[in-house]
């Protein structure tokens, strides 16, 4: 990650003194919230006073504002933890890049492309295999650093990408991105802003679904968002129904509570979904079965590299108590169970950050954790590049065929199109 933000360029010696103030004031908020309420004691093998230490120094010879942050970031990154994180304060400008990538397997490839952008009219386009951004090639291991880095650390202004189209030649490409300036942090966002951000936020993370007769529905969970009343609604539609294909893909995880209650709409008995291991208690995460009234169809998971988490745990569930069939790419293993500990610094000029520490590892009931693991489909399935061009959906299709629905790929790929912020 210090890699990354090496080219950031310096800001003056009055400035960067300020903000090594205030990176060491936020670097020791973290250091307690991982010192009182990370769920090792043993901190995973770190030596938590000289690994501060060392960052607190780093800051004092840090030579730009960017890498006084990403020392902070790093600190918590060299926990190897999917849930623990530096959450930097925000900044007076949005970008968006106009194109998001995806691991496909072990390579990464562009999978939608926003009509307007730089990056549409510099010619890339979904089905592109990305070999590197900004000399930095995506992989397992670094995919989520890189995301990490570019959407909430560091978001820049415009990204050098190498890429090759299926059956061509590499190529690089420079991309804009958009920037937006916002109003200032201590003048709030305009009250119309705020609800049209949200109004915007909403309708793209919503749950989305097809009915195909009396007999199949098909469930897009973009997040485990749900209250327990929402949930059930959802499981009236769908219990009428003789077959479930719940796609998970994309699904980075969320409420343990609605995880919970799902399960227990899939299952005619309690079911024991492992135990939530801390620091100073483990607690069995059982989901409680919703009786006569649960789900007794046919069920398939889908799921790819960046389910996670909650959605990584149910496919799991699925596996070990053999209730259905889950397909796609390998998982995210980011199963930890963490809570954001909030902090502001200042006081005419508040800025406001905070860290996602993990409280729980969670363990499977066969004895293992996902975390770093993820899960292994009963069957992988992976669109090919051509799949991605052309938007083809193989794996759902597969999916369909299981359930006795005649749906090739390419109706498949258009049930649930990419949606962009407007």
């Amino acid at each position: 990650l210090l890699a990354i933000s090496a080219a950031v360029r310096p800001a003056s010696s009055q400035s960067l003194d300020f903000e090594r103030q205030r990176a060491r004031a936020m670097l020791n908020a973290v250091k307690e919230d991982i010192k009182k309420e990370y769920y090792d004691p043993n901190y995973r093998g770190i030596d938590l006073e000289a690994r501060f230490k060392k960052a607190d120094a780093d800051i004092a010879t840090a030579p730009s504002v960017g890498q006084i942050v990403t020392i902070i970031a790093q600190t918590l990154l060299d926990f190897k933890d999917s849930h623990t994180f530096f959450l930097p304060p925000r900044r007076t400008f949005r970008v968006e890049y106009g194109w998001e990538m995806q691991l496909v397997g072990d390579k990464a490839f562009v999978v939608a492309v926003k009509p307007g952008t730089d990056a549409a009219s510099k010619g890339l386009k979904e089905g592109d295999e990305i070999l590197s951004v900004n000399n930095f090639k995506p992989t397992r291991d670094s995919m989520w650093i890189l995301n990490y880095y570019y959407k909430t650390l560091s978001p820049q202004p415009k990204l050098q990408l190498f890429v090759r189209s299926p059956g061509g030649q590499p190529r690089q490409l420079e991309v804009a991105s958009k920037v937006e300036q916002l109003k200032s942090i201590e003048m709030g966002y305009e009250v119309f802003q705020k609800i049209r951000e949200m109004e915007n936020d909403l309708y793209q993370n919503r749950h989305r679904y097809v009915e195909v007769g009396d007999d199949v529905f098909i469930w897009k969970m973009p997040a485990f968002d749900m209250d327990e009343e929402d949930v059930d609604k959802m499981m009236a539609k769908v219990k009428k129904r003789k077959a479930l294909i719940l796609d998970l893909r994309g699904n980075g995880g969320g409420l343990v509570l609605m995880l919970q209650r799902l399960v227990g709409h899939l299952f005619d008995r309690d079911v024991n979904m492992g135990d939530a291991k801390g620091r100073k208690e483990t607690k069995p995460m059982l989901a409680k079965t919703r009786g006569a009234d649960n789900f007794k169809g046919q069920l398939v998971v889908l799921i790819d590299s960046r389910s996670g988490s909650a959605a990584e745990l149910l496919s799991r569930v699925v596996q070990l108590e053999k209730r259905g069939t889950v397909l796609g790419d390998r998982s995210a293993g980011a199963v930890m169970m963490s809570r954001i500990h909030g902090h502001k610094h200042g006081q005419e000029i508040v800025l406001y950050y905070g860290a996602s520490v993990t409280e729980f590892d969670w363990i499977m009931s066969d004895g293992k954790s996902l975390e770093g693991v993820g899960v292994i489909p009963d069957k992988v399935m992976l669109p090919s590049a051509a799949d991605i061009a052309a938007r083809r959906d193989p794996v759902m299709a597969y999916a369909a065929s299981l359930v006795g629905l005649n749906l090739d790929a390419e109706k498949a790929g258009a049930l649930f199109p990419v949606e962009w912020k407007k």
